[in-house]
């Protein structure tokens, strides 16, 4: 039997990296969708090919519709089909909402919602024809709750919530559930542009006491992707160690 097969977009470092890390140890095939950082991506290819389980990675800025389809279209020449979609490919940066420029709107709305939109919109006509398929989209606490001086990014994870449960609704017909993550505050990169001080001070407000690793919001989109989430959908699975209740 082929083993089944995912796509992940932002696959190349963090969160991205630690999901193709885990879909490629219970057996997928692993397709890790990057943009600028190739040996990254690489690298994680590497890892997750230790697995014995097919890898590919693919360069293409998923904000654009025309380069999301070709990662969907890579895919499916190298697997045959796409079983899940893992929508993880997002910026943020931090600043007062006076001082966001047009380009930081056009460049984060295209990037974080867009990105979600368009490699949807790509994989849906082959998931139907498969007769089914899982999509997880990763959104934010800040999408839930909002965040100050991250107004633009939390304005942009709020609307993948809101994009995930109107795609629920209009692909459950088809066998297709759509989910969402929120992860909280996880130590990754994208959240180098905050000093020692203030991670401490997030990590002393989580009740769980900790930063959340890659591999804990991971383990969560593994789950909705698995059998054992075949009835939910619609959802909103928050992993922030309470930060956010």
């Amino acid at each position: 039997m082929a083993n089944k097969s995912v796509v992940i977009t932002g696959g190349s470092r963090g969160i991205g990296r630690a999901c193709a890390l885990i879909f490629a140890q219970h057996g997928y095939d692993v397709l890790v969708g990057y943009n600028r950082n190739k040996t990254a991506a690489e690298e994680t290819l590497a890892a997750a090919s230790g697995y014995g389980v097919k890898c590919a990675a693919f360069c293409a800025d998923i904000s654009k519709k025309d380069e999301a389809r070709r990662l969907i279209s890579k895919a499916l020449y190298e697997f045959g089909k796409v079983d899940v979609l893992v929508n993880n490919a997002g910026i943020a940066r931090a600043a007062l909402m006076t001082d966001v420029t047009e380009q930081d709107f056009s460049d984060m709305f295209f990037t974080n919602v867009g990105g979600v939109f368009f490699t949807s919109q790509a994989v849906i006509p082959e998931m139907i024809g498969a007769g089914g398929g899982k999509i997880i989209n990763i959104s934010s606490m800040w999408g839930q709750v909002g965040a100050s001086c991250e107004t633009l990014y939390s304005a942009t994870k709020a609307a993948v919530i809101g994009l995930t449960k109107a795609m629920s609704k209009e692909l459950a017909p088809s066998n297709i559930t759509v989910n969402c993550v929120a992860p909280g505050v996880i130590d990754t990169e994208m959240n180098t542009c905050y000093d020692k001080d203030t991670m401490e001070e997030l990590r002393v407000r989580t009740p769980l006491e900790r930063i959340g690793s890659p591999s804990d919001v991971a383990g969560a989109v593994y789950f909705l992707a698995s059998n054992a989430a075949d009835f939910i959908t619609g959802e909103v699975v928050s992993v922030n160690g309470g930060f956010v209740i």
